[in-house]
């Protein structure tokens, strides 16, 4: 009787129905965070060598160049406190809300970067002063990634998530390619006089513009569908009691979560924050030729992200994310040598292999990621999880590399923090089941109408038979 019940019952009742407009409208609001993060680290990336002129006492080069990414670094290591604060409480009290509150802050550590005075004019308070502003940074971007991913992934629909949600990592590179056009473009038009006088600060200023625009679009929106249903029945509240949810009942997903964000950021940050000062200080490109061809690999391989997204829909995220990591363990070395020859084609082929290598993860991490986790606990989990990986392994990148080779004096060890991070991907992509065209977990399936909705409906009862 309970089984005949059950076949009767419409099964479009059983799944959640969105407006694609509202979704599209949810894709741009998450995406403009990521896109403001972003500028903000093509702006540090390439202005890293004028910044520690600006911030630093004069001294050899390499030193102000490590302490410059021991600022850029530090920002990372505050980042698991953004996400153990600003997750649970984006389970607790709502996405919208919370995301609302990391862009605020996030704005506002990235303006007064601009706001500062110099080492010559106030001295040492003016790294310190930095450091303040990139913890600020660092702090609310804890909260940032983890939730637009969630807030993406719950909206959208089971079939096109793994779209839906590449489009924040595409935000990423347009914020990043942004700043780094501006700062190529203030660098070639400007005296380096006025360019280490008042020019730098141009691009930090304009967080706060970005930031208003990002707060209206966020606050346009409704919370998402599955926290929608979830806080009906009073789960978020109830579930987030103390962080033993997360890290006992859930430590093999947090594990895959952290090798998979691994091997995405490490890939990331050698190519968008290193690779600007490598260019120059390793290979001695002059520094506005290096900022030109890094901006110019961003621009070709950027597009490809969202069309990778879409493909891991129809084939699965987890064998493009495993291409990327054989990618790395096998072209790491190669791409570096390439590099090294110095010549502009060569230089741009070498950045290209670790680019394509790079969106194989970025079209697929931003769906994959949310899917580790069940609703009651998701905002939490993805952002203590992803921050962890990223303050122990991405944002350190720069900064270990910098000292290997400073340390070896030789150019293609850099190469090696690729291959690891490869291996360790391959790894967490083998643990991990394929998440494209399911449910979340703990979620309905989600359509965009009802005759999807049955069709969806449908498929979860099969696999669960």
């Amino acid at each position: 009787m309970v089984g005949k019940r059950h076949r009767d019952r419409d099964p479009a009742s059983e799944a959640t129905i969105v407006d694609e407009r509202q979704v599209r409208r949810a894709v741009a609001a998450a995406a403009i965070g990521n896109t403001m993060e972003w500028f903000d680290f093509g702006v540090y990336s390439y202005a890293a060598v004028v910044i520690s002129q600006v911030f630093f006492p004069a001294a050899n080069p390499t030193a102000q160049l490590l302490s410059t990414f021991a600022t850029f670094a530090v920002a990372f290591l505050v980042r698991p406190l953004g996400g153990f604060f600003f997750g649970p409480l984006g389970d607790r009290i709502g996405r919208r809300t919370v995301l609302a509150t990391t862009m605020v802050t996030m704005a506002l550590g990235t303006l007064s970067i601009g706001l500062i005075p110099s080492y010559a004019t106030i001295g040492v308070w003016a790294p310190v002063l930095l450091l303040v502003a990139r913890l600020v940074q660092g702090f609310s971007t804890g909260g940032e990634y983890g939730g637009a991913a969630t807030f993406v992934a719950e909206y959208s629909p089971d079939r096109r998530r793994g779209f839906m949600a590449s489009w924040l990592e595409f935000g990423t590179l347009t914020g990043y390619s942004l700043g780094a056009a501006l700062v190529t473009v203030l660098t070639v038009t400007m005296s380096q006089d006025d360019l280490l006088t008042w020019g730098w600060r141009i691009p930090f200023l304009v967080a706060g513009p970005l930031g208003i625009i990002g707060l209206y679009l966020r606050f346009r929106l409704e919370e998402s569908p599955a926290y929608q249903d979830s806080s009906e029945q009073g789960e978020p509240r109830a579930a987030v009691r103390s962080f033993r949810t997360i890290f006992r009942g859930h430590w093999r997903p947090m594990l895959k979560c952290i090798g998979l964000v691994l091997v995405f950021n490490v890939t990331n940050y050698m190519l968008t924050a290193y690779m600007p000062t490598y260019l120059t200080a390793v290979i001695g490109f002059p520094h506005t030729a290096a900022l030109a061809m890094v901006l110019v690999t961003m621009l070709l391989v950027m597009g490809l992200i969202v069309v990778l997204g879409h493909y891991s829909d129809r084939f699965g995220r987890l064998p493009i994310a495993g291409v990327g990591s054989v990618a790395l363990i096998l072209l790491s070395f190669p791409a570096f040598l390439l590099i090294g020859l110095g010549t502009t084609a060569a230089v741009v082929g070498g950045l290209l292999v670790i680019g394509l290598s790079l969106i194989c993860f970025s079209g697929t991490m931003p769906a994959t990621l949310p899917a580790l986790f069940p609703t009651e606990i998701r905002y939490g989990a993805v952002s203590v999880g992803f921050n962890i990986s990223v303050a122990l392994f991405g944002g350190t990148t720069p900064l270990i590399a910098e000292a290997l080779v400073a340390a070896t004096g030789m150019p293609t060890v850099p190469a090696l923090l690729l291959v690891v991070a490869g291996v360790v991907g391959l790894l967490a992509v083998w643990a991990t089941r394929e998440p494209a065209g399911r449910a979340l977990p703990g979620a309905k399936p989600t359509a965009t109408d009802r005759q999807e909705a049955r069709e969806r409906v449908e498929e979860e009862r099969e696999r669960e038979a």
